[in-house]
């Protein structure tokens, strides 16, 4: 019997659908040729620590650390059923296919149950990036060797053993810790999610921490030819900080008081250069949740289910998970079907017929930066898209609009820049030409822009020249606070794990990081951020995420390496080592063992205080409180016009 073994119940039944395996079994979908089963995810997981030996039920710190010496896995009971079913398949199966996801979580879901139940045949990797016909298909017509991917599933064993390891022994510590000092509750660490909740800590601390600044800017409603627009006053340095914004007052009203009195601003200089933006790379996971976030205000978890809906059940799109935007040369032979499929399927995007390019080839394909997965993109299977919720259409219109973009031109726009002397202060005023729209036409906002939220058009500039002199019509002397960092959204923080190297001091460890894979993957970070949720670490409140008391006391509790994170995305690293070959997996294990034992040597004598946040979460902001800008005196805009206005 030739056994295909997928991932979960509705993968299984579109492959089996494509082998003509159509009887339904114990657990499978039987054919002439081919039997299909299929997991509901991990069917099984790593055995506690009692597993190893019954005192370790009781949380005793001399028991620290746990380290096992044979790996145990047990049956999750919740799907014991179906891991009996694949386990009678296995014992009978003379030929393997795996069929789960094709990323390293989806080998471990796999090959665990190979190992578990001792199924010792030939196997084989179906590699698969979409669930429609086409592409199951040719990936059945492309099958590889079993050893191709092997070394994916000692990634992902690495990385949950490395987590258990973490997990167990420093939430034992911590909480022990904490009971020593009267606190009762549980203080879970993680090897990925403690990392994550510093970075929400710190942002709020540096909130709680901000005071705010008063400075000074001057906006210049200039006119030529009966165009008004407007140059902004670019103050002496010497009363600037190190972002340009003027700190002296006096200077400001004076400057202000100046161009008041004068009629006419003189053209010192002008430049006028011609710029092309390059289309966006069709999305990777974390860069479509942190755009959802933005633009829908939908959470990282929300957008992963609505994505893997899109994939799964309605198959118009491409997995993922991915962490790549990049996509393969032989895609491209797909191109033309997969645009004349998204046409047909919307008339929507009739206008863009005439400007799409199919044998267009944009920075996008490139097989040398092209990782596990390829950039999600939609499918030709594209039809009856009102079946499409409001949100999962809003999710696939943004998908489909980044792949619709490498087929068009570039965005082409002239940027002027005039500068100004006004009785003796200097101006500058930017102007902004489109030339061409190119692939900005793809937006969804350019195809229906929404009633009442259409973007501002950029500043156009009356045609100028060197000692032209303007008109001053209008002078706008404005009063401004500088603002504390704004708090995370879901989307900033999946951003901030991804590119975790501007989060980190050392100057040696951030160049090490600048290529990695950041905090967890693009498969984890959506679960992680929930999980913080989930547990009270983190509240919402809107968009925004705030640390809670809790947090804070965690944070504070564990060692500043436990919590970096420059440490979490190092051990991502070494995952990436093994799944290339270039680490074993028991070095990898051993390397973590090591690492915590020597923690957990250092801190179990450490007298903790479990204490809250500096201010309470949800509290407004201390930096609110510090300082208010005086009642008769009142921070705002106010316009001064000019002489002969």
């Amino acid at each position: 019997m030739r056994l295909f073994l997928c991932e979960k119940p509705s993968q299984a039944k579109d492959i089996a659908a494509v082998l003509g395996a159509s009887r339904r079994g114990d657990g499978c979908w039987v054919g002439p040729n081919a039997t299909v089963t299929w997991c509901i995810g991990h069917l099984l997981e790593t055995a506690p620590p009692d597993a190893y030996d019954e005192r370790y039920k009781r949380w005793v710190l001399a028991d620290l650390p746990i380290v096992p010496q044979q790996w145990k896995m047990r049956v999750k009971p919740k799907t014991a059923s179906q891991y009996k079913a694949v386990k009678r398949l296995l014992g009978e199966a003379r030929e393997l296919v795996i069929a789960t996801d094709a990323d390293r979580e989806g080998e471990m879901i796999a090959r665990e149950l190979v190992e578990h139940c001792r199924y010792r045949g030939p196997i084989q990797r179906l590699w698969l990036s979409a669930l429609d016909d086409a592409s199951i298909r040719k990936a059945l017509a492309a099958l590889k060797p079993g050893a191709d991917t092997f070394n994916l599933y000692h990634a992902a064993l690495g990385r949950s053993r490395a987590d258990w390891l973490i997990g167990m022994n420093m939430s034992r510590l911590f909480t022990l810790l904490g009971r020593k000092s009267g606190y009762q509750g549980v203080l879970p660490v993680g090897r990925v999610q403690t990392p994550t909740l510093r970075l929400v800590v710190d942002r709020d601390r540096s909130i709680s921490d901000f005071i705010p600044v008063a400075y000074w800017a001057i906006d210049v409603q200039l006119s030529h030819d009966g165009q008004v627009f407007t140059a902004q006053w670019r103050a002496d340095p010497d009363t600037c900080d190190d972002q340009d914004r003027c700190l002296n007052q006096a200077h400001a009203q004076h400057a202000a008081t100046a161009m008041q009195n004068a009629r006419h601003a003189r053209v010192i200089t002008l430049r006028t250069e011609r710029l092309r933006d390059l289309a966006p790379l069709p999305f990777d996971l974390g860069t479509l949740q942190e755009v959802c976030s933005k633009k829908l205000g939908l959470g990282a978890q929300e957008t992963l289910d609505i994505a893997q809906s899109l994939y799964e059940t309605y198959k118009v799109i491409t997995y993922p998970r991915s962490d790549c935007g990049y996509l393969p040369h032989s895609q491209h032979a797909e191109a033309a079907s997969i645009l004349g499929a998204l046409q047909q399927a919307d008339p929507a995007l009739q206008p863009l017929a005439g400007f799409l390019e199919p044998q267009r080839r944009s920075r996008a394909w490139n097989d040398a930066k092209v990782s596990a997965h390829h950039g999600i993109i939609p499918t030709a299977a594209a039809k009856n898209l009102e079946r499409l919720s409001g949100k999962q259409r809003a999710v696939y219109t943004l998908i489909r609009a980044r792949y619709l973009a490498q087929f068009l031109p570039n965005h082409e726009y002239d940027r002027t820049q005039a500068d100004f002397d006004c009785a003796g202060q200097a101006l500058r005023a930017v102007g902004k030409q489109i030339i061409e729209p190119g692939w900005k036409r793809a937006l969804p906002e350019a195809l229906a822009p929404a009633k009442g939220r259409e973007a501002p058009a950029p500043q156009p500039l009356p045609r100028l020249h060197e000692g032209l002199e303007c008109a001053v019509s209008n002078v706008l002397l404005k009063d401004l606070w500088t603002q504390p960092p704004k708090p995370f959204t879901e989307g900033d923080l999946i951003k901030a794990m991804k590119n975790v190297a501007k989060w980190v001091q050392d100057p040696l460890l951030k160049q090490k990081l600048k290529d990695t894979t950041g905090i967890g993957t693009e498969a984890t970070r959506a679960g992680i951020i929930q999980g913080l949720l989930d547990r009270g670490y983190l509240n919402k409140n809107g968009k925004a995420l705030a640390a809670t008391p809790a947090a804070f006391s965690l944070i504070d509790a564990v060692p500043r390496a436990i919590a970096d994170p420059g440490t979490t995305a190092i051990w991502e690293q070494a995952l990436d080592m093994v799944q290339s070959g270039d680490m074993t997996l028991d070095i990898f294990v051993a390397k973590q063992a090591a690492w915590m034992s020597k923690h957990i040597e250092r801190c179990s004598g450490l007298q903790m205080t479990i204490r809250g946040p500096a201010s309470p979460a949800g509290a407004a902001p201390a930096w609110k409180k510090k300082r208010k800008a005086p009642a008769s005196k009142p921070r705002a805009k106010r316009a001064v016009k000019a002489k002969g206005a």
